[in-house]
Formats: C-alpha cells, sequence, structure tokens
C-alpha cells in the first residue's frame, strides 16, 4: 500500500471507523464529564489532540530503539510517565509563556494525564504497524498521523455529544429517565450511528 494511502486509510479509520470513543471505548470519563457543553467539549479535545501527538512523538521512538523486543513488558509503565511528564511540563510552559491557553485549557490539562485514550494510543501505535514491513521514519509518520487522527475523532465524538447534551436539557424526558440513564442512551445511539462508516478506510 503506497504511503499516501496509507495516511488516507489511517486518517478515516481514526474520525469513524476505528474512533477512539465510539468505537474503542477510551476516553469514556471526559466523555460523559466534559462535553454538556460545546465549547468546554473543543477546549478539552483540542488540548487531548495536542497530547496525544506530542505523546506518541515521544513514546515511539523510545519504544522502537530502547523497548523492543527485550523490554516490552515495560512499555506500559514508561508510557504512563512520559505521559505524565509531557503534561505537567506543557502547563508549566503554558502558564508561564501562554497565559490565555493555560487559562482556557489550565482546568482539562490535569484531566489528560489519567485519559486512557492518550495512552490507549501510544499502546495501539506500537501494535497497529508491523514493524517488520516498513522503515522507522514511515512507521513514524503513520504513528503520528494516527494520533492526529484519534484526536480529531475524539473532538469529533465530544462535539457530536455535547449538541446530542444540549438538545436533552430542553426535551420532555420522563422522569426516571432523567441524568446518567438518558446520557448512557444518547452515548449508545451515537455510537450505532457511526456503524454505518464500516468498512471506511480500510
Amino acid at each position: 500500500m503506497k504511503t499516501t494511502t496509507m495516511i488516507v486509510s489511517i486518517l478515516l479509520a481514526g474520525l469513524l471507523t476505528n474512533n477512539m470513543v465510539l468505537s474503542k471505548f477510551l476516553g469514556i470519563c471526559p466523555f460523559l464529564g466534559v462535553s454538556k457543553k460545546v465549547n468546554t467539549a473543543v477546549s478539552m479535545s483540542i488540548a487531548v489532540t495536542f497530547v496525544m501527538i506530542i505523546a506518541t512523538a515521544v513514546t515511539y521512538p523510545i519504544y522502537y530503539y530502547l523497548l523492543q523486543p527485550k523490554y516490552e513488558y515495560l512499555e506500559t509503565v514508561v508510557f504512563i510517565l512520559v505521559i505524565a511528564a509531557i503534561v505537567q511540563f506543557i502547563e508549566i510552559f503554558l502558564k508561564k509563556y501562554i497565559k490565555p491557553i493555560y487559562n482556557a485549557l489550565g482546568i482539562y490539562l490535569p484531566l489528560i494525564t489519567t485519559n486512557c485514550a492518550v495512552l490507549g494510543i501510544t499502546m495501539l501505535n506500537v501494535t497497529d504497524f508491523d514493524i517488520t514491513k516498513y522503515s522507522f521514519g514511515k512507521l513514524y509518520l503513520f504513528s503520528l498521523t494516527n494520533a492526529l487522527s484519534a484526536g480529531l475523532g475524539f473532538m469529533l465524538a465530544m462535539v457530536l455529544f455535547a449538541g446530542v447534551r444540549q438538545r436533552l436539557e430542553t426535551a420532555d424526558i420522563p422522569e426516571f429517565m432523567k441524568g446518567l440513564p438518558i446520557t448512557l442512551v444518547a452515548a449508545a445511539l451515537c455510537s450505532l450511528s457511526f456503524l454505518g462508516f464500516a468498512g471506511i478506510g480500510g
């Protein structure tokens, strides 16, 4: 498969068929907790996408050159430590140099450390692509593309669900379904709607 075709397939899969939230069920906590308003959903999604890309950029070379094949059992611990360090560094940097962005995203940044979608994408990057078929350069490009598409897919799911939840606030919902029950039903219906994209992106 050509590199361009592979990149397009990765982007489509991350957005639609292998959506991090609606297909792999990673990042459910912010999906349910921070999706009440569209603007907060977008802010959280931008921060998550940025951290996903940076985390992939750092963890993939560590895995490729240091962990595999002898120390793969350390993958989870190393990746968690790297992600936590990256989030802390970004938070400190934004607080010191870009105060407006820190004020907008600061409350969401600590949550990203415990967001399983970020850890999930770094771990999927080392398993989704056959390390024997491609050079490091191509694998690195595919991994970064996968991280970007996962972040954009996360944003798509968050924004769509935020719109659904805002509509639910004005809907006439039976008393026993209010709150978490109707939220979970709406999330399930959003997830089912993405089955229509099955087969797109390979």
